[in-house]
């Protein structure tokens, strides 16, 4: 593991395997990350309650920068680039890849091999693009980021 010394970690958080968390990241209570195989955190992301990162055998989960994974969501053997929201309880399945500046709504389902185009907007099952993204929306996924980011180092500063 390769957590770097500015992330927060709940205590009751499960992470463990082939893991690297960068600067300023966040895990939430009772989230699962299972490194089976690499798994790759960026700076100032958050994992939040409940959620499930895995990955193994020749699979690799990368999760970019300033990305909010909402709480329950489901994240498995895939890329998902830099500022991205993945709405609560959605699900992305092996392979696929959510590129640049989009969101992936609530309940969302994200099918193998997918991949999503950057400032795209995808609610559903199956996921199906519904529209691109305004200013205002990546702005806001900008701004999810921060406030985990800072509430995390509040946590960070009562341990």
């Amino acid at each position: 593991m390769d957590i770097d010394k500015t992330a927060y970690i709940s205590e009751t958080a499960y992470v463990n395997g082939d893991i690297t968390i960068g600067r300023n990241s966040s895990v939430w209570p009772n989230a699962t990350i299972r490194a089976d195989s690499p798994i790759k955190i960026g700076r100032s992301t958050n994992i939040q309650d409940n959620v499930v990162l895995h990955s193994m055998g020749s699979e690799r989960t990368e999760i970019g920068d300033r990305v909010s994974i909402g709480h329950s969501a489901v994240v498995h053997g895939c890329e998902i680039k830099d500022e991205c929201l993945i709405g609560m309880g959605a699900v992305i399945l092996n392979d696929a890849v959510v590129n640049k500046n989009c969101i992936i709504g609530a309940q969302a389902l994200v099918l193998e091999n997918q991949e999503i185009p950057p400032n795209s907007l995808v609610v559903g099952v199956p996921g199906k693009i519904v529209r691109e993204l305004k200013e205002k929306d990546i702005k806001r996924i900008k701004q999810k980021a921060s406030e985990y980011e800072e509430l995390a180092q509040k946590y960070k500063n009562k341990e």
